[in-house]
């Protein structure tokens, strides 16, 4: 909290008070006198001196995007399921030889020696055995590749250096494979923000197209590097359509939009790395050597600001459409066939026939009139924040079986009981008034797990009240008022 306040008859103005320590105290004293972990609250103070403290577990929260507004969360425990988990599972054979990936690793551990003048301490290799028992306690199978290379050596660390030998990453210890598997669960699913930026969010395909499952994480991707930074380099053993267990994929912190193909193989790894270094594409500094990764074109997939471009990119996955005047015609997008999202921001369009040809997952439009006949049974349609300019008919989205997101806060819908036919719909965004209409009607969707109050006047008060509305208990909820 920064700024300051002015005293009638004082020279000056005076700063704010150090105030975390004490909302830290004060939310030390709510946690043990109601048990809750974390806490939220809202707290209003007035010029007069009169106060209102109003508190609550986390499941109702403050939005700060640009609409604003409450979150209700009613399901805890659910998460949007991710869309690699619908994709077709690839059939392929693995391509990863381990004896050419063996004899491959020991070539490259000699040309590295042969540049750096002598060789690169490495650990001891494992056993057999021990092999065995570390895919017994991830309850998944190694690539044959990689185990080859735990034949040879236990990753590349001595101590706490490694020697980054693969894509310029440390090469994990078996037993750190194994804790990365085992002590942090939570990677194989897509970290979760919260329902605010997760009911619209999209995973992106990657390139070559379908050979990773679209995914933030997978219960058979097996980290075996680590960039020590969040992201990691994973043997991917549940692979799409086109892709082949064991392939290399990047994943992690810095990969929300979806992993990164990297190589067929353990096999096919090593071999680009020989070729890096036979073709002096790297760089030697005192006893390290760190290859010259060529860059991943990927081509142009995601395109932020003013109109769509006179050439739409085949490999576009995203576009966001921002303050163009007019009418934007969104046929010439049907030359990006894989696009994903789609986002007019400040820009109005009035036929949405083309997103019958497009695989949009996540659509924002201000639509100029109200006809979505064109979304009716869309097959990938999962999110929409719709604004219109006149009374919209709800009943096309009733057969959008993968809907799970609605915003309509900025439409005019009359008949909002068309909601309770959208039995998998976990997301809804409405004004205090449309809540109200929709409570009325008794149509509230059957699977809601968050609900969100939008509206510039609305109060943690009014969020408490809805929340009660949709069956959360809210009877224990502090308020304190008083007067300074």
């Amino acid at each position: 909290m920064t700024g300051g306040y002015t005293v009638p008859g004082a020279r000056a103005a005076m700063g704010l008070p150090e105030i975390h320590p004490l909302l830290m105290q004060l939310a030390e004293l709510i946690r043990k006198d109601r048990g809750w972990e974390p806490v939220s609250w809202e707290m209003d103070c007035r010029p007069s001196g009169e106060y209102q403290l109003v508190t609550f577990t986390d499941a109702i929260g403050r939005v700060t995007e640009q609409h604003g507004g409450y979150e209700v969360v009613l399901d805890r425990d659910y998460r949007l399921p991710q869309p690699g988990l619908r994709q077709e599972a690839g059939t392929a054979a693995p391509a990863g030889d381990p004896e050419l990936a063996a004899t491959r690793f020991r070539n490259y551990l000699e040309r590295r020696a042969a540049i750096l003048g002598h060789a690169e301490e490495l650990p001891p290799p494992v056993t057999v055995a021990a092999l065995d028992d570390a895919e017994r306690r991830i309850g998944r199978r190694l690539p044959a590749d990689l185990r080859a290379l735990y034949l040879i050596a236990d990753g590349d660390g001595i101590g706490y250096r490694h020697r980054y030998l693969l894509e310029n990453n440390g090469w994990l210890s078996l037993e750190s494979l194994v804790a990365e598997y085992t002590d942090w669960r939570e990677w194989q699913d897509r970290p979760w923000f919260g329902w605010d930026l997760e009911w619209d969010a999209v995973v992106f395909d990657t390139t070559p197209a379908g050979t990773v499952r679209r995914c933030g994480g997978h219960p058979d991707w097996i980290r075996f590097a680590t960039g020590e930074d969040g992201n990691y380099l994973a043997v991917d053993m549940a692979p799409a359509r086109e892709g082949r267990p064991g392939q290399v994929i990047a994943t992690g912190r810095d990969y929300d939009d979806g992993p990164v193909y990297v190589a067929d193989s353990i096999t096919s790894l090593l071999q680009q790395h020989l070729e890096l270094l036979e073709q002096c594409s790297y760089e030697k500094c005192d006893e390290h050597i760190s290859l010259r990764l060529p860059a991943c074109d990927l081509g142009p997939q995601q395109n932020i600001g003013g109109p769509i471009p006179d050439e739409v990119p085949p490999t576009l996955q995203a576009i966001h459409i921002n303050d163009v005047d007019g009418i934007v015609d969104l046929s010439p997008l049907l030359a990006a066939p894989g696009l994903r999202r789609l986002h007019l921001n400040r820009a109005t369009t009035v036929d949405l026939m083309p997103m019958r040809g497009l695989p949009v997952e996540s659509l924002r439009v201000v639509l100029d009139g109200g006809d979505l006949t064109p979304l009716a049974g869309h097959p990938h349609l999962a999110s929409l924040d719709l604004s219109t300019t006149a009374p919209a008919d709800l009943t096309p989205l009733c057969t959008a079986p993968n809907l799970h997101g609605l915003d309509l806060s900025r439409a005019d819908i009359p008949d909002l009981a068309v909601l309770g036919g959208l039995p998998n719909l976990r997301y809804l965004a409405l004004t205090q008034q449309q809540w109200a209409a929709l409570i009325d009607s008794g149509n509230v969707p059957p699977a809601l797990a968050a609900a969100r109050l939008t509206g510039a006047g609305v109060t943690f008060d009014d969020a408490l009240a809805l929340a009660s509305r949709l069956c959360l208990d809210t009877d224990d909820a502090l308020r304190i008022v008083g007067s300074l």
